[in-house]
């Protein structure tokens, strides 16, 4: 049965994930250290190779992808879009720490959304979409090593819901061009909506 390998990694840090400013939908390209960071990891890890890269739409996603794959094929996926925060974007969490409607989000549930913005069970459920059309699209262009360039939130929650053996999501956070390696079967994703995590991407370079 053909496995289908896909590297899911974290965009390269722009100038709000160095201030600690939340930004979901905010559409801001890579910072200059972000990219350089990115380059620097291009020289101390192996990426691998892949014949497409599914991409979040936002700049700080298909930038990294043009750093980390510049030379493959980019589609741009607008169901791996960060978590819309609604009127908490572009805040710190100083700035919402003392707000009510802040504190309910952080207690709240799968359905719990900021105002005006998108609930978690709103996001995995158009990420697990998302998810399906790339492997569908794997599967009927014959392309079995992918790469998918989106954001800390989405990692964590893709891997968590779908993803086995299971993991405490602590243990799912990705660094900045830093992600983990998946294996899809169509038998495995068809009945149970499931995938194996194989480890960390990039990998340790060995030196020739």
């Amino acid at each position: 049965m053909t496995g289908y390998r896909i590297s899911i990694i974290r965009h390269g840090m722009t100038e709000a994930n160095e201030k600690g400013i939340y930004i979901g939908k905010t559409d801001m390209p890579l910072s200059a250290k972000g990219a350089s960071e990115l380059a620097s990891k291009m020289d101390k890890f192996d990426y691998p190779t892949v014949y497409k890269v599914y991409s979040s739409p936002l700049r700080r996603c298909t930038e990294t992808a043009d750093i980390l794959f510049p030379e493959t094929e980019l589609v741009k996926v607008d169901g791996l879009r960060e978590l819309d925060l609604g009127i908490f974007e572009n805040k710190s969490v100083d700035e919402l720490i003392n707000r009510d409607d802040y504190k309910k989000w952080l207690r709240g549930g799968k359905d719990t959304r900021p105002p005006q913005g998108e609930s978690l069970e709103e996001m995995t459920a158009r990420t697990f979409s998302a998810l399906h059309n790339i492997i569908i699209d794997m599967m009927q262009s014959g392309i079995t090593r992918s790469a998918l360039i989106t954001h800390a939130g989405i990692i964590s929650n893709l891997l968590s819901c779908f993803g086995l053996p299971k993991y405490d999501p602590k243990y799912l956070n990705a660094s900045a061009g830093e992600g983990f390696d998946i294996m899809i079967n169509t038998q495995m994703w068809l009945n149970s909506q499931a995938f194996e995590i194989m480890g960390y991407c990039p990998y340790e370079h060995i030196p020739d």
